[in-house]
């Protein structure tokens, strides 16, 4: 697995739980070290160890937990980065959603060795759609899932989203987009801010 991801739970882990929860993390996993380069790679049984303890320690399911991490991924201020990314997938949720079958080229052309879920938005008529996320790892898409909640609330939009299954090495969620302008959403410049 790629070190940004295993990074990504490091990170959620001690921005959410503290310094001192990563160390639990660590020892519970087995590991013999306690920081992930962000660009080297990890034997996939590192990823799931460190997932493994976290849902040990704070009994949560794993599901939530994926999820808790994908929406952490677009929230917190540590990584506002990835959402400001996201944002120039359109200027409304709609358009985002459409924006989502190019997210893992567009993230290749930042990280190329990268192994993100390739991902396809399936258009059903009605405001409702199927998403699509094939990956080798399962649980993937409860990370895309958490993404998906809190881009929605970004964005000002009503959806309602669903984990629908595995088949094979492709997972699937279901959108239905009730209403594009539900709230304000929140503030973003596309420009930014001056430190």
């Amino acid at each position: 697995m790629h070190g940004l991801v295993n990074r990504a739970v490091q990170c959620f882990v001690r921005d959410t739980y503290g310094a001192e929860s990563w160390n639990d993390v660590v020892q519970q996993a087995g590991l013999e070290f306690s920081e992930f380069e962000a660009m080297l790679h990890y034997d996939d049984a590192i990823t799931h160890a460190i997932v493994n303890a976290v849902t040990v320690i704070w009994d949560l399911p794993r599901d939530t937990l994926l999820e808790d991490i994908g929406t952490y991924l677009v929230t917190h201020p540590n990584v506002d980065a990835l959402r400001r990314l996201l944002r120039f997938g359109g200027d409304n949720f709609l358009e985002f959603l459409q924006s989502l079958d190019d997210l893992e080229a567009r993230a290749k052309l930042a990280v190329d060795d990268l192994d993100l879920p390739k991902l396809e938005l399936h258009d059903h008529g009605g405001n409702v759609f199927r998403l699509t996320c094939e990956h080798s790892l399962a649980g993937f898409a409860f990370v895309v899932l958490g993404v998906l909640r809190t881009m929605a609330d970004d964005y000002g939009a009503l959806a309602l989203l669903e984990y629908t299954g595995r088949v094979g090495d492709t997972e699937t969620i279901l959108i239905t987009l009730v209403e594009e302008s539900y709230s304000d959403g929140r503030d973003f410049d596309f420009g930014g801010r001056v430190a």
